[in-house]
């Protein structure tokens, strides 16, 4: 009897693990659905923000990159900027006509094309991942954070100085942008700045399949180890886990995305400069992975969605609002503020109420959820009515008294 509850009971959680899957995936697709037609929408209903969104999904797949690192493996990192900076020069470097390699003539002819290049600003992001990652492998919470905000700092502050080999302050212009596909019928896709759609559905593309990776390395053998590096070192080594292996492999990945992610915007906006890459872009993309939820890839979207678009939309529209506000009431504050300038106070804000409110994030993975609910039985609380009460202790020490 005992055994036939018990597979009963397994076959009810299996559907409801199912019926979940199902509901995830009809929610995904709805989601990927409405971004796909989005361009449509922004152009029949004026909205005029087609733009603006490019960005914005530049910056999630750089926070799904440090979900890799902070989020799966552990591992506080407040220089993550540093990778971004160093794939979008990368293919500045590889494909611009004013960069000193090509006109020095040491780039190969295949190599001054964008999705070539894109591959090596890639694999250059991914190997310096490991030599950030090697000579930190023994340090831990707020001594990495230290190693990695002072990575982050000098590699900007290089590529200013450098200003022979990188063009200093002016950073390099006329970055190659992807080839024109032709179509059947005279038509093609181009990837001139004018050409918004082209580029938002490219990016969008490039974003899905970040999620698929990303989610894909979650659930292997890589992203358990992650997981239990996390928790415990100690026993994750016990365990015959390789903590070097992991560690560099946690590094290299999230730096790959971030390079990856900073390729592309090069070849976007054409032209890179190190005034693009301060240390407030790092602690925005860790805002955004702790808002939506440590470790889940759909959280870190969402967190992604909300602080960029409050960033990048919502701030811009309110100053209307404000201004008019201002002008009613006569206060010449609100008349001339701009919103714009408050975002880092409105983040760190957001932060506060979600450690304060929700200290998993919005939607925090299934491991955090747990351990944030799980109950801890108090010892000094009274016992249940039909429960019975120890006395051996009390009874020995009453013994030990009259003795």
């Amino acid at each position: 009897m005992a055994a036939t509850l018990a597979i009963g009971h397994e076959e009810f959680d299996s559907r409801g693990e199912r019926r979940d899957a199902r509901r995830k995936a009809l929610w995904l697709a709805l989601a990927l659905a409405a971004a796909i037609v989005y361009p449509f929408l922004d152009k029949a209903l004026g909205i005029d923000r087609l733009a603006s969104w490019i960005p914005i999904f530049v910056f999630i797949i750089l926070a799904m990159g440090l979900n890799i690192v902070v989020g799966y493996a552990g591992l506080l990192d407040l220089g993550y900027v540093a990778f971004f900076v160093i794939g979008a020069y990368a293919n500045a470097f590889l494909t611009s006509p004013n960069s000193g390699l090509v006109q020095n003539g040491l780039v190969p002819e295949f190599l001054q094309s964008f999705w070539p290049a894109m591959a090596v600003a890639w694999l250059v992001s991914a190997i310096f991942g490991v030599l950030l990652g090697a000579p930190t492998l023994r340090l831990r919470g707020d001594y990495l954070a230290i190693v990695t905000l002072g990575f982050g700092e000098i590699v900007p502050n290089f590529f200013t100085n450098a200003e022979r080999v990188t063009g200093g302050p002016s950073g390099i212009s006329t970055i190659a942008r992807p080839p024109t596909i032709p179509l059947p019928g005279d038509n093609e896709i181009a990837f001139a700045t004018t050409d918004q759609r082209s580029w938002y559905w490219l990016i969008l593309a490039v974003a899905v399949l970040t999620v698929f990776l990303v989610t894909r390395l979650y659930d292997s053998r890589l992203g358990r180890s992650w997981q239990a590096i996390r928790e415990d070192e100690i026993a994750a080594a016990s365990m015959g886990i390789n903590l070097v292996k992991t560690k560099l492999l946690a590094f290299a990945l999230g730096a790959s995305f971030s390079g990856f992610a900073g390729s592309l915007y090069a070849g976007y906006i054409t032209v890179v400069y190190p005034d693009q890459f301060q240390f407030s872009v790092s602690v925005i993309l860790l805002a955004m992975v702790i808002l939506g939820g440590l470790g889940n890839v759909y959280g870190v979207i969402l967190g992604g969605l909300l602080i960029q678009s409050f960033d990048r939309i919502l701030a811009e529209e309110l100053n209307g609002p404000l201004h008019w506000l201002g002008d009613r009431t006569g206060i010449a504050f609100l008349q001339e503020h701009d919103v714009t300038q408050d975002r880092l106070l409105i983040f760190g804000l957001a932060l506060v109420l979600i450690m304060l409110l929700r200290p998993g994030g919005l939607l925090p993975n299934a491991r955090r959820r747990a351990e944030l609910t799980e109950t801890v039985p108090d010892p000094l609380a009274a016992p249940a009515p039909d429960q019975p009460v120890d006395t051996r202790g009390s009874d020995m020490a009453t013994a030990g008294e009259r003795a």
